[in-house]
């Protein structure tokens, strides 16, 4: 059987399946609505992991470059004391004051080196102390929060797996729903329901007011949207209307019940009233 153009569909049958379709889609809503806030805190987990992992890989190169500029610090202090040595020695072999001045110069000048190399160590080991702490900071930190995020992820996973059944099948039947509307209709229906606060893109009329924005609905207008000869939009908040009815919802009839019931008591009370009147004139 050849499928049915969605552009020859009668107005009754788009509005119709529209209602289906939003149905549909406000299950998935509601599916989604169970996850509450957990997909966003398990993204923010992640990503506070992520950031620290940074952090630790900055400290960790930090402390291997002041491990190796205490290396070289060090080499430079066996290079100087080898020198200091050497001059030394050689001042027992000197011929006159210049030359003992020079050497006298040479060794002070490699011993306020190797002073200062000592200095650029103890300042190094420092700095190594205090990244040490900050990095055994951020490890506990890590540790914390991937614990936080397992849980997390724990409780997202088993609620995914709670409803993800439900959920393809009324992607599946948003989909065949989907290719059932005009694309025109369809994209003016996605449009509407993008920018309604509560994600309903048709709604059905209740107590003579929209079911979306709740403004009331002239009367001729609501015979409009009663006879489905057109598509009718609310003229305050742009929705899609549809007649109960023809939307398979019931409507509480208890208010004006209520009212009917209301005015035969205050009948009845009249009534009564002008019989006692009489009574007593007689």
């Amino acid at each position: 059987m050849a499928k049915k153009d969605p552009t020859d569909l009668s107005v009754e049958d788009k509005l119709k399946t529209l209602f289906q379709l939003q149905t549909a889609l406000s299950s998935i809503d509601e599916k989604r609505a169970l996850r509450g806030e957990l997909p966003l805190e398990v993204q923010d987990l992640e990503d506070e992991i992520e950031g620290l992992n940074t952090r630790v890989e900055k400290i960790q190169n930090e402390i291997s470059e002041f491990q190796k500029a205490i290396t070289q610090k060090k080499g430079e202090i066996a290079t100087a004391e080898a020198s200091v040595a050497r001059y030394k020695s050689q001042l027992d072999e000197v011929k006159n004051n210049r030359e003992y001045d020079t050497l006298s110069k040479e060794i002070e000048f490699q011993t306020l080196e190797i002073e200062l190399c000592n200095k650029k160590i103890r300042e190094a080991n420092t700095r190594i102390e205090e990244r040490t702490a900050d990095l055994n900071a951020s490890l506990e930190t890590i540790k914390e929060r991937q614990e936080d995020l397992d849980i997390k992820k724990g409780e997202l996973d088993e609620i995914i797996a709670e409803t993800r059944a439900e959920e393809e099948k009324l992607k599946e039947k948003v989909k065949d729903l989907e290719s059932k509307i005009e694309a025109r209709l369809l994209t003016s229906f996605k449009r509407i329901r993008k920018n309604a606060r509560n994600g309903l893109g048709i709604v059905y009329v209740q107590r003579d007011a929209c079911g979306g924005c709740f403004n009331k609905i002239p009367p001729q207008r609501q015979l409009d949207i009663k006879m489905h000869k057109k598509i009718i939009v609310c003229e305050y908040c742009g929705r899609i209307m549809i007649d109960p009815e023809l939307a398979g919802v019931k409507i509480d009839k208890i208010g004006t019940e209520d009212k009917k019931s209301r005015k035969r008591s205050i009948r009845k009370s009249a009534s009564s009233k002008k019989t006692t009147d009489a009574s007593d004139m007689e």
